[in-house]
């Protein structure tokens, strides 16, 4: 008999195999309480045995699809207007039914710890201003939260490893979402009257080359640094490595380990680690817009001069993954911190702002909202909102003003420089006018008064008879205090075209 049991237990466990593989199933990035991106075709895909036959159906809309060699299906149906909420039904030997669906705007908001954190804050001594006011009013149907979990991976994969699934806005899962896309979201969703889908996949103290595709790195060779300044960090792993046996010889021996810095997780330092396992799964998706805040990482010495090639490169990357070519993409120029000399902020600032000649692009000044001894500035309502002034006029067409001054020109004058500017109707300063300076042909650069006139300012130092160039705001944590009168920040910047 134990042979026919033997045989009878594999046609189960084959029939079972055969079973589960025949099974229809979708990514994680899909579920219940999602949002879907309006006025673009509507994409499910999922897996399926190879030859299944699988059909979609989605508020009214059908559609067919066959399983390829692999498994692999995709269904686009026509595009809905915003709505819901709606069910999907995906049927092939088996029925998957998605319900609770909204149709309107979705979001995809990433970057680093000031993007990643969440309402409730980093803790009693990092937290979010009224945080617990703002949690305990977060209570918006219409707004669907999908958190990812932090992963990275050596190749783009196909779903997103982990997280925690769509939901509705409440007091519950909005704690810990990100407070900047929570905020900005809660905007859109005031002024656009349609449902708002965010996506938080961040992760803090991370350089922007683990968020690009290999593609984009491995295709310009002057992005090729991003490996030296990663080689380095895997080396000094070997070194904390050593340290770490050396902290257990020491605690035998009753002694205290060694005080030292911060070390990061190797993996969320690697070239395209994070584009791979918590970008790339939702490029199958069609979103609305990506907003950003990532920068101070790549403010070290190592890495600050790429950023001006590897920023815009980022998010050319993510149009081109998307296949959007003009995919609005908003980000917040790093606000203001002492940080260390091994840091220059100033030079991060200035890539940002210079990478607003790419289309569709926006930027939220914050400068004037930094703490000088805290990384994590505690306000974070005003930098959703400036995120969503840019999303509000330039995505959405509101006629308002969304950005502070911006540096147009510099024209020297014999004893002056006069400066231009963008955005700058009614410019004044919140007391006496701080943050500029000048430079002659040397390029040293001292401390200069400036004389608005108009959408333009006068600047000039007793010390320097004939400047050449003129700066702003440039210090890792500025005073500089130059407004429009709608209130918005001026933008740091340089006249310097490849400042050091």
């Amino acid at each position: 008999m134990k042979p026919l049991r033997s045989a009878l237990a594999l046609v189960a466990v084959l029939t079972c195999s055969t079973a589960m593989m025949a099974e229809v199933s979708l990514p994680k990035v899909l579920g219940s309480h999602m949002v879907i991106q309006r006025g673009q075709p509507v994409h499910v895909w999922g897996d399926a045995s190879p030859g299944e036959k699988v059909s979609v159906e989605f508020h009214g809309a059908k559609g067919e699809a066959t399983a390829d060699a692999v498994g692999r299906w995709s269904v686009y149906l026509a595009p809905q207007p915003a709505g819901g909420p709606y069910t999907l039904t995906v049927q092939g030997t088996n029925t998957i039914t998605l319900d609770d669906i909204l149709v309107g705007d979705l979001w995809f908001a990433s970057g680093q710890s000031n993007m990643e954190m969440p309402l409730a804050g980093f803790g009693p001594d990092t937290p979010v201003k009224n945080g617990e006011q703002e949690i305990a009013a977060a209570n918006y149907p219409q707004m669907r939260l999908l958190r990812v979990d932090k992963k990275g991976a050596t190749y783009p994969l196909e779903d997103i490893v982990s997280g925690t699934p769509w939901q509705s806005c409440t007091p519950e899962t909005a704690r810990q979402f990100s407070a900047v896309a929570y905020f900005f979201g809660r905007d859109l969703l005031k002024h656009e009257k349609v449902p708002i889908g965010l996506i938080d996949s961040t992760w803090g103290g991370t350089p922007a080359a683990t968020w690009v595709s290999l593609d984009t790195i491995g295709a310009d060779a002057s992005l090729m640094p991003v490996y030296a300044a990663y080689n380095q960090l895997a080396n000094g792993e070997t070194t904390q490595a050593r340290h770490e046996a050396l902290d257990k010889i020491a605690i035998a021996k009753g002694q205290p380990p060694a005080k030292r810095g911060w070390h990061p997780d190797l993996v969320s330092y690697a070239p395209a680690s994070l584009y791979n396992a918590m970008v790339a799964p939702f490029t199958p998706m069609p979103i609305k817009g990506v907003i950003w805040y990532q920068g101070e990482t790549d403010s070290s010495m190592a890495r600050n001069f790429l950023y001006k090639k590897l920023f815009p490169s980022l998010i050319q990357d993510w149009r081109q993954h998307w296949q959007e070519p003009d995919m609005p993409f908003l980000y917040v120029q790093l606000s203001s911190f002492t940080s260390t000399p091994q840091e220059v902020w100033p030079i991060v600032r200035e890539a940002q702002r210079t990478t607003l000649a790419l289309r569709n692009t926006g930027m939220a000044v914050t400068t004037d909202i930094g703490k000088a001894d805290n990384v994590h500035p505690p306000d974070k309502e005003t930098v959703g909102a400036r995120l969503a002034l840019w999303a509000r006029a330039t995505v959405y067409g509101e006629k308002l003003e969304y950005s502070g001054p911006l540096f147009e020109q510099a024209n020297p004058e014999g004893a002056t420089i006069k400066v231009w500017f963008t955005h700058a109707e009614g410019m004044q300063p919140h007391g006496t006018l701080t943050g500029f300076e000048v430079a002659g042909a040397d390029r040293k650069f001292v401390p200069a008064t400036g004389q608005i006139q108009g959408e333009t300012i006068i600047v000039s130092s007793p010390s320097v008879p004939e400047p050449k160039y003129v700066r702003y705001g440039w210090q890792n944590y500025t005073d500089a205090n130059l407004y429009n009168n709608e209130g918005l920040p001026a933008s740091p910047f340089t006249s310097i075209v490849n400042p050091e």
